[in-house]
């Protein structure tokens, strides 16, 4: 009795007493009405009045219940209406999802930003001129007797004092007329020597050669042997290169007999000059190939290496040489 009770009781409630301010109250009053009955009704009065509080929180008076809740209470309704639930059933399945319209596919294009001006002179900036660049552009010129003299200067100068430096200064007779780029090997050659068959015939010492040609490079010594054909005649010339031939073979060539013109590289014939196989008494004329380039457009005298080399083979009595008029140097 006192469960049917506290049912009718809740069910009179009107819907949102629990949450409204005025509810508080009048809930008071039903607990001590409930007190006073029995202890039994109070219990279930609490407990029912708590649960209602929480599931009206729970639920807004807004929000309606959605198809799913509708189809359970339907079912419990003791299988009344049980073709309307097919019915719901139907209405809430979901049916087959709408195929999209696929779009076709659009064509992009990247446009590269265009240079500015800005981008220019950085690139400009970034940009090195080179030798080759510089050589290129500018008319070859045939060397010269001060062309020499300053590159020893600038060579020396920060290991030589002043009067050391004065004493390198080579005397202009000693210099041949330079090569003015008209000239081949051999008629260089006849010009700044016209007196060379006269000169060969009264050579006769071993370990010495009367004309010294000193290029760059291997490969350039045989070609500077093949445009001479027309001076040498019958003289007789020695590669004085590292390229296939050793040190010791070259000796032994030396000494076994007599050599007029000796073609070479500035490190070989230094290295001939320091292991005694090559003399520089007899040494008459020492021809430097100047004027020639290379594929980067650079004269022998611009390589580091070959100018280091050229010095040093110099101070090895050849200064001396030049000195006394006994040696004479030409620039072709």
């Amino acid at each position: 009795m006192a469960d049917d009770l506290g049912d009718e009781w809740w069910e009179n409630q009107p819907a949102g007493a629990a949450s409204s301010p005025g509810s508080v109250l009048h809930t008071q009053k039903a607990d001590d009405l409930a007190e006073s009955l029995t202890p039994q009704l109070a219990s279930l009065h609490r407990r029912k009045g708590l649960t209602g509080l929480r599931c009206r929180m729970r639920r807004p008076k807004t929000q309606e219940p959605s198809a799913q809740s509708r189809q359970v209470e339907a079912g419990a309704s003791g299988g009344e209406g049980g073709g309307d639930t097919e019915m719901t059933q139907q209405e809430t399945a979901p049916g087959p999802a709408l195929s999209k319209k696929v779009k076709p596919p659009k064509e992009c294009f990247l446009i590269q930003p265009k240079e500015t001006n800005e981008d220019a002179t950085k690139t400009r900036k970034r940009k090195k001129k080179k030798i080759t660049d510089i050589l290129a552009k500018s008319e070859p010129k045939p060397g010269t007797p001060e062309d020499l003299q300053k590159l020893m200067k600038d060579y020396y100068s920060s290991s030589r004092s002043v009067i050391e430096l004065e004493e390198l200064t080579l005397p202009d007779s000693c210099f041949l007329k330079a090569n003015d780029l008209t000239h081949s090997l051999s008629s260089y050659l006849k010009e700044v020597c016209p007196k060379w068959v006269k000169l060969r015939k009264s050579h006769s010492e071993k370990k010495s050669v009367l004309m010294l040609i000193i290029c760059g490079s291997a490969i350039r010594a045989v070609e500077l042997i093949r445009s001479m054909t027309a001076f040498k005649g019958d003289s007789k010339v020695m590669k004085l290169f590292a390229k296939h031939i050793k040190v010791q073979e070259q000796v032994k060539l030396l000494e076994k007999r007599v050599v007029h013109l000796g073609v070479g590289t500035p490190g070989r014939i230094k290295e001939l000059i320091k292991q005694g196989g090559l003399h520089l008494n007899p040494l008459k004329f020492l021809i430097f190939d100047w004027n020639w380039r290379d594929q980067k457009l650079r004269r022998m005298m611009d390589i580091p290496e070959i100018r280091k080399e050229v010095f040093e083979l110099l101070e090895m009595g050849v200064l001396s040489l030049c000195k006394t008029e006994s040696l004479k140097l030409g620039l072709f």
